[in-house]
């Protein structure tokens, strides 16, 4: 599976890259059949703490995106909560996949 990090504004540690790539192989537990993910990572220019936010695109098979943006006060803690929200939307495609 092909992750692509990319980091608007900063330059993304070895540790955080390390980190994202953790998070989105445990989303393929649920989805082992997806195909990569692209992930922005972006400063925004605000007064209060929460100026981080995470971007994350799964590609899955039949030209399908699930998609997921959540802003925190870390990114860390940005990408945690997208990829739960990824986990979400990734069980609903699933459970709607094997209705079919």
């Amino acid at each position: 599976m092909n992750i692509a990090v990319q980091s608007l504004r900063f330059d993304a540690d070895k540790k955080l890259v390390d980190f994202i790539e953790s998070r989105i192989e445990k989303l393929s537990q649920v989805a082992p059949d997806m195909l990569g993910a692209d992930v922005t990572l972006r400063l925004e220019n605000v007064d209060h703490d929460e100026n981080k936010i995470a971007e994350i695109k799964i590609e899955i098979p039949g030209n399908s995106e699930i998609f997921a943006k959540k802003q925190a006060k870390s990114f860390e803690e940005a990408v945690d909560q997208t990829s739960q929200a990824l986990r979400r939307q990734l069980r609903k495609y699933k459970e709607k996949q094997r209705q079919k």
